[in-house]
């Protein structure tokens, strides 16, 4: 008799591991997850490529031929082209055409400019001399997406994961789509925060994706997909340097998306969503659907042992109660504090590391893969770590280690470019693994019926690391090893905080918060029969 039958009643599990780990209906089921994560990972960051920084000087009637060039005549002969003035916001002397007699900056003022990239995005909107613009974009889309969180949890615990899923999806697909298209900056600007605030279908797709399968075999399912979100970022510097018109280059990234209008047809919904929500005959018509295209047997006295009896999931019980019922205990509020700082260090880190690679010497594009590649190791090892060690161990670690190597980078000689680059490197790997084991943890802490949302609420309190992610470079200017030692620290900040969480590798996902207040105390295997009732 299974472990987690109690007074004649199955957990969800034990129906899982019935209809298998890895058949036909997984497999379908993962095709379509794999599309959403691929392009999902491009919509967070393409604004990197989409809105790159080109160069740009004044235009000067008197100076300018018909056939000048970006930099005549501001070259000499003795000049290369990286030597040669890429920016500027004011006049030279009309006399010689030099930037280097200018005097007086008020007396010089530019009016008109010439762009490094006539078509680029920075001179269609006309923003030279405006980089706080082109900053703007990231932080509008990190800030939507921070909003975006909490809707897409609310949405996502109340109608469903595959409801929430199919509707941000596709309004993401038509957003972007319609970015490509905007002529005026601002309504980019607009734009570029709805997408990010209702076009996210990441979070719900995640959910979809740990309550399909049982609970061991999680790890091993997200590991696949987060490699589908990895090759996304590996594949897309690519496609902006063979489509190097961001308006194409949006078009050719968003048009898949548009296929995820045909999931209303063919995804199937939670199972554990199902049976939270008291949709006890629509979980087991779907038990029965995947059973069939799996090829395998339930019996009906299994699915009559399946079942839920707490007051908690009956269906005239509100979404706002059960969310005040998960803050109100205080095991519930601890975690969640820690998960706020969790998920504000590792989006500062990943954030900062991203927008740190397209400013390192060399190809952008070939430099931005490469970093981005060393995401696939990281998956294999979370997966591998989490198989042997656990949760708590594996981030406990990788916060310290991350953090160790982070400090150090700023003290290193000079000499040793090589070195610096490598533990860069190293910690880039250290910050994704650290990332993934995050996302995980978060969602096995709180119940079923408030898990979306509390992991949104997390998600979306921790994107401030995002928000400040984009000013960091700024903190150059006092220290150039400023920015990492911030990432180190924070890091070891983190990995303190992990101390006070308990153990989730071997407890059974909670569906009532007395189940998740359980969890570290001793080994969830059974159901609790019975939960206070909601006051």
């Amino acid at each position: 008799m299974d472990g987690s039958e109690v007074e004649g009643r199955l957990h969800v599990d034990a129906v899982l591991a019935r209809l298998g780990g890895w058949g036909r209906h997984q497999a379908l089921t993962a095709a379509m997850l794999a599309l959403v994560y691929a392009t999902n990972s491009m919509y967070n960051v393409n604004y990197v490529f989409a809105v790159e920084d080109v160069g740009y000087r004044c235009k000067i009637p008197s100076c300018d031929g018909s056939n000048a060039s970006f930099m005549t005549p501001w070259l000499n002969a003795s000049q290369s082209w990286s030597e040669a003035p890429v920016k500027q916001c004011w006049r030279p002397d009309v006399a010689d055409c030099s930037p280097s007699n200018v005097t007086d900056l008020g007396d010089h003022a530019c009016t008109e400019w010439i762009y490094e990239k006539p078509d680029s995005f920075i001179a269609e909107f006309g923003l030279a001399c405006q980089d706080w613009k082109q900053t703007l974009i990231g932080t509008v889309h990190s800030f939507g997406n921070m909003l975006g969180l909490l809707i897409q949890g609310q949405i996502s615990d109340r109608f469903g994961r595959k409801t929430a899923a199919v509707v941000a999806g596709s309004a993401g697909a038509v957003l972007g789509l319609s970015k490509s298209f905007a002529r005026s900056f601002w309504l980019y600007v607009a734009l570029e925060g709805l997408e990010a605030a209702i076009g996210d279908a990441l979070s719900p797709m995640f959910m979809l994706s740990i309550e399909i399968v049982e609970k061991k075999r999680a790890v091993l399912f997200q590991m696949i997909l987060l490699n589908c979100y990895t090759c996304g970022l590996i594949v897309m510097p690519f496609i902006a340097w063979a489509v190097p018109y961001w308006r194409n280059f949006l078009r050719v990234i968003y048009a898949p998306t548009l296929l995820i209008l045909t999931y209303s047809f063919f995804l199937d919904e939670s199972i554990r969503w199902l049976y939270s929500k008291g949709k006890k005959e629509r979980a087991v018509q779907l038990i029965r659907k995947i059973a069939r295209r799996n090829g395998v047997e339930v019996d009906n006295m299994m699915l009559d042992r399946l079942d839920y009896t707490e007051e908690d999931t009956k269906s005239n019980v509100s979404d706002k109660k059960l969310l005040m019922k998960t803050f109100k205990s205080r095991i519930m509020m601890q975690r969640f504090l820690v998960c706020m700082v969790w998920w504000f260090t590792i989006t500062l880190i990943n954030y900062g590391m991203m927008i740190s690679a397209v400013h390192i010497a060399g190809n952008k594009y070939v430099n931005f893969s490469l970093l981005m590649l060393m995401d696939i190791p990281a998956n294999v090892l979370y997966w591998l770590a989490l198989s042997k060690y656990k949760r708590r161990l594996p981030l406990l670690v990788s916060f310290f280690v991350g953090g160790l190597f982070c400090i150090s980078q700023p003290f290193l000689p000079k000499g040793y470019a090589w070195l610096g680059l490598t533990l860069f490197m190293a910690f880039e790997m250290l910050a994704t693994f650290s990332y993934n084991i995050v996302y995980m943890y978060t969602s096995e802490l709180f119940p079923t019926y408030t898990r979306n949302s509390m992991h949104a609420i997390c998600s979306a309190v921790g994107r401030v690391g995002s928000l400040v992610a984009p000013q960091t470079p700024l903190l150059m200017s006092y220290w150039s090893g400023l920015p990492t030692f911030i990432f180190g620290m924070t890091s070891i900040a983190s990995g303190c905080l992990t101390l006070l969480m308990p153990e989730t590798a071997r407890a059974e996902l909670p569906d009532t918060v007395a189940e998740a207040e359980l969890i570290g105390r001793k080994p969830l295997l059974k159901k609790q029969t019975a939960e206070t009732s909601i006051t």
